[in-house]
């Protein structure tokens, strides 16, 4: 990631969440916050802005902690919120909290301990977040619309995809155009073109463990790379032209994909 983020001259890390493994921050003091991010993360690339998602994994600790800005204190790269919207000039790229929405999570609380603070009640909660992303989406004027979350909507992983976010999230990107929507969760890269929209929806959740030869099969007409190895993404935009690769753990290209688009005027 280094090596990559100094050639490209990066502007900003995203991470699309399970900050922590196994189970997130237990406080703003927790050592792992050093072990895990500040202590790894050390080139001189990759010293710049760091814009963080929640996981499941993060909501089975103390999701305040990661929220906290005595975080910041400590390396000020961090940035954590449940969602929120980052504004490039050319894109706007609006990171989403999809834990919430997946069902699994709150039928069996004596499995799996969450966080839920802040969440619920959580239809109200929800409803909020999808009417707040909406709402941002819908009044955007930036040519390049990128939506970031941990869930996958579509995937061929370990996971698969999430039902919830088809039914209550994807009908939102569609319909306001989003360009790409940039998950987590499965432990692979992947690329998946929609066949309904120009969506792209790009699995970067290779950055600790993956899982290999643990994959479901997709129609060939929408799936486009998948690889159950380690690894990351980097994306450059212009205003007119994107392009997105997979590299492998060494930085080689596994990947690449490259979208133009006309640019965008206000009227």
């Amino acid at each position: 990631m280094g090596k990559v983020g100094e050639k490209l001259s990066i502007d900003f890390v995203a991470s699309t969440g399970d900050n922590f493994y196994d189970k997130g921050l237990s406080s703003p003091c927790d050592p792992d916050f050093k072990d895990s991010f500040t202590e790894i993360y050390t080139a001189n690339s990759l010293q710049k802005q760091w814009y963080s998602v929640l996981g499941n994994h993060d909501y089975m600790g103390n999701v305040r902690a990661q929220l906290s800005p005595i975080l910041r204190r400590i390396d000020s790269r961090w940035l954590c919120r449940r969602s929120f919207i980052v504004n490039t000039e050319i894109a706007e790229l609006f990171f989403i909290d999809t834990t919430p929405f997946v069902d699994e999570y709150f039928r069996n609380p004596k499995h799996q301990k969450f966080d839920w603070r802040g969440v619920i009640p959580r239809k109200k909660y929800l409803r909020r977040v999808l009417k707040d992303v909406e709402s941002a989406l819908r009044e955007s004027v930036a040519n390049w619309k990128i939506v970031i979350g941990h869930h996958p909507i579509r995937s061929m992983g370990h996971h698969g995809e999430t039902k919830e976010l088809i039914m209550q999230l994807l009908p939102v990107l569609e319909a306001n155009n989003v360009d790409m929507y940039i998950n987590g969760h499965d432990h692979c890269l992947e690329h998946i073109s929609s066949i309904t929209s120009p969506l792209q929806f790009l699995t970067s959740g290779g950055g600790s463990k993956a899982w290999k030869g643990d994959f479901h099969y997709l129609d060939r007409d929408e799936m486009k790379f998948y690889y159950d190895g380690q690894g990351f993404m980097s994306v450059e935009l212009t205003q007119t032209n994107a392009r997105i690769v997979f590299h492998d753990v060494l930085g080689k290209v596994l990947h690449s994909l490259d979208l133009s688009k006309q640019l965008y005027t206000a009227m």
